[in-house]
């Protein structure tokens, strides 16, 4: 969720008593979007956005001029040489001078290490922002550079030319960004089912098919699924009522972690609530409608009540901001409510029937998690990815079964 971030990682972990009652999926939706999340001033960067920033001034009449500026997308303004192009490109406060980058806002890396978005700074003279490697020896490079009008994009330079740009390459030295962040490669969302018979796993590939399975935990205990260790694949844990005791595994086998969260008889939890990259815990008290959420697997971060006593919690990425935030299914309307800033209802949308089970995740991998449903009666899943229209259904697992998702 990217996704990248961000990335659904919910797991239901209690089913609903099916109504017996089969019909249509999809009814009305009220829930929108919002447009790809981006930085802010000053602050973490991705490098595919430095190299869409600094796409923005390119093919501009934009004259080199040291005492003038030019506005980003957003309107903000950069003065217009090679060092205020950088600084526009990694969304910085400031215009700073060649040194000023050098000196407080970059590190020294190899040259063999330079990335998307990282920088070559003479320091007195000139900096030049590094867009890629046009080979796989690193002979070659291309890059974007703001030395005279208008700002150039060069490919096929030699990293061993004798000049770049106009100035001597012994002049030049590999810096990179401090708050430049590699994007986060992730995959798309897809179901399983948790047998609570004997506590298998099974992960599948939204087509009815099986990756893989794994036995974990004891009788009794509710499935949980996240990103523990922050390599961008979930994997599975489980969750002790009786004791309120968060059971994590790294490599689907082996207990990685374990931590005690909530009271006992709660709803667990997991989701990336800060945008760190790495699922932590939470629980849901049914009796109150009331979310606990941590950040470190031990204090609670946030507090809030959501939804009516009995409802379902559920965990999404709604506004593809990197964070996830909570929501909440109403089981006798069948009706999904998100919530962007775990207060207000950002949206709502009915989907499935009663008795149906809730689940989410970013089937299409476009950063934004969506609804489906899961009828437990027939073992059907139904994914949308506009939260309206159902995009596939199939049969995975049998009746009894507990849906999961994840990314597997």
């Amino acid at each position: 969720m990217p996704k990248v971030s961000k990335l659904v990682r919910l797991t239901l972990a209690a089913a609903i008593a099916a109504s017996g009652a089969v019909a249509t999926t999809a009814l009305t939706a009220t829930s929108a979007h919002a447009a790809a999340a981006t930085s802010t001033v000053g602050g973490q960067i991705t490098r595919s956005e430095v190299i869409q920033r600094a796409q923005y001034w390119l093919g501009k009449s934009i004259g080199y001029n040291q005492g003038g500026s030019y506005p980003d997308s957003s309107g903000r303004n950069y003065r217009t040489d090679c060092s205020g192009y950088v600084s526009m490109a990694w969304h910085l406060s400031y215009s700073p001078d060649t040194r000023a980058i050098w000196d407080a806002e970059t590190y020294e890396i190899p040259r063999s290490d330079l990335r998307p978005g990282d920088v070559l700074d003479s320091y007195n003279d000139h900096v030049i922002l590094f867009e890629k490697w046009d080979d796989a020896a690193h002979t070659k490079f291309s890059y974007y550079s703001f030395g005279s009008t208008p700002v150039s994009h060069v490919q096929g330079m030699s990293i061993d030319a004798s000049r770049i740009d106009g100035h001597a390459n012994g002049d030049y030295h590999a810096r990179r960004y401090k708050k430049i962040v590699d994007d986060v490669q992730t995959r798309p969302s897809k179901v399983g089912v948790y047998h609570p018979a004997n506590q298998t796993y099974y992960e599948g590939d939204n087509a009815g098919s099986t990756l893989g399975s794994a036995m974990f935990g004891n009788p009794g205990w509710k499935p949980i699924v996240g990103d523990w260790n922050k390599d961008g694949v979930d994997s599975i844990g489980a969750y002790d009522p009786d004791t309120a005791t968060f059971y994590e595994s790294n490599d689907n086998t082996n207990v990685s972690g374990s931590v005690k969260f909530g009271n006992p008889g709660w709803t667990p939890l997991a989701g990336d609530w800060n945008g760190d990259g790495v699922d932590s815990v939470g629980a849901y008290d049914p009796a109150t409608g009331t979310f606990y959420l941590s950040n470190d697997n031990s204090t609670v971060a946030v507090k809030t009540t959501f939804g009516n006593p009995g409802w379902i919690p559920i965990v999404g990425d709604w506004n593809k901001d990197g964070v996830d935030s909570i929501g909440a299914y109403d089981p006798s309307t069948a009706t999904f409510y998100e919530s962007n800033d775990n207060v207000n209802v950002s949206g709502s949308v009915k989907f499935g029937n009663p008795g149906w089970l809730p689940i989410v995740g970013d089937w299409n991998n476009d950063g934004v998690t969506s609804i489906g449903a899961f009828d437990p009666n027939t073992a059907t899943f139904y994914l949308s990815n506009d939260n309206s229209t159902v995009a596939t259904s199939f049969v995975y697992g049998t009746p009894g079964d507990i849906p999961i998702t994840g990314r597997w």
